[in-house]
C-alpha cells in the first residue's frame, strides 16, 4: 500500500510540474516586444517600437511561426505617431511579411518588406526583386511599385530574423543599429543584405500558384496542364475555387 501511495504522490508531483511548465512555455511563446534603433539614409537615427507574437501552422516538433507583426514609430519633430502591422493571414498560415528596412524623406516613411515564405510570395504576384514596398501618404500605407523607391534607400536597416533572433532581442531592451548590422551581416541571401533594385534568381523552387482563399493553394501548372477549359473549371469546382479565385479563363483565353 505504501508502494502505491509512493508512486500516486510522485504522479501528482510530475504532473503538476508539467503543467506549470507547459503553462510558462506558452506564456513565453506569446509574443516578444522590444525597441530598436533605426539608422537612416541621411545619418539620422529614430528609435521604433517593435513586437511580433507566434501561433499559426506548422510541422510537428517546430517552433510556432511568427503570426503577427507590428511597428510603431513617431518622426523628428512630428509627434504624430505612424503604426503598421504585418496580420496574420488565413491561407498562409503565418503573418505576411518580414520586415526588412524604414526609410524617411522629408516626413514621408517607406517600409520595405520580404513576402514571408512561398505562399506569401505568391500571393504579393511574386515580385523580383522580392520586395513589397509601403509608403504612408497622410491617410494609411499603401503599396507602392519598387521603382517608386528613393534611391537613397540602400540599406536593411531593420532586424530581419526576428524569429531566429529571439534571444538576442530578449536580453536587449533596446536593440542598437550598430548590433542591427550585425545581425543581419549574418544573413546571406542577396536581398536581405541590401535594398536590390535588379531583377534576381529568386526563390526557383517557389513554384507559381493559386489560392482559393480558402487556405488551399494549387501549382498553376495543375489548372494549366488540364486538356480543356471544360476541364479545368471541373477541376476548380472540385477544389472549391469559385468564379473569382479559379484562373482556367486566363489559362484558356483563345483556345
Amino acid at each position: 500500500m505504501t508502494t502505491y501511495r509512493n508512486l500516486w504522490a510522485t504522479l501528482k508531483r510530475a504532473s503538476a510540474t508539467f503543467l506549470l511548465s507547459a503553462g510558462v512555455s506558452a506564456c513565453a511563446a506569446a509574443g516578444n516586444s522590444w525597441k530598436e534603433e533605426v539608422l537612416l539614409h541621411d545619418g539620422r537615427s529614430i528609435t521604433v517600437q517593435r513586437s511580433q507574437t507566434y501561433g499559426g501552422r506548422s510541422e510537428v516538433g517546430q517552433a510556432p511561426p511568427i503570426r503577427e507583426l507590428r511597428l510603431s514609430f513617431e518622426l523628428p519633430g512630428n509627434s504624430k505617431p505612424f503604426s503598421w502591422t504585418s496580420e496574420y493571414g488565413d491561407e498562409l498560415g503565418r503573418t505576411n511579411f518580414k520586415l526588412l528596412a524604414l526609410h524617411v524623406l522629408g516626413d514621408v516613411p517607406y517600409l520595405v518588406t520580404v513576402p514571408n515564405l512561398c505562399l506569401s510570395y505568391n500571393r504579393w504576384g511574386r515580385p523580383n526583386p522580392p520586395y513589397v514596398v509601403f509608403k504612408h501618404d497622410r491617410q494609411g500605407w499603401n503599396r507602392i511599385d519598387l521603382k517608386e523607391l528613393p534611391p537613397d534607400f540602400k540599406t536593411n536597416n531593420l532586424t530581419i530574423d526576428t524569429l531566429g533572433e529571439k534571444t538576442t532581442i530578449a536580453s536587449h531592451p533596446l536593440i542598437s543599429a550598430a548590433l542591427v548590422e550585425s545581425l543581419n551581416g549574418r544573413l546571406e541571401k542577396p536581398e536581405y543584405r541590401s535594398i536590390l533594385r535588379a531583377p534576381i534568381n529568386y526563390d526557383p523552387d517557389c513554384v507559381p500558384m493559386v489560392s482559393n482563399g480558402k487556405g488551399l493553394w494549387r501549382a498553376q501548372a495543375w489548372f494549366s496542364g488540364k486538356p480543356t477549359l471544360q476541364a479545368c473549371q471541373t477541376g476548380c469546382k472540385s477544389e472549391s475555387f469559385d468564379e473569382k479565385t479559379c484562373p482556367c479563363n486566363k489559362f484558356f483565353e483563345g483556345k
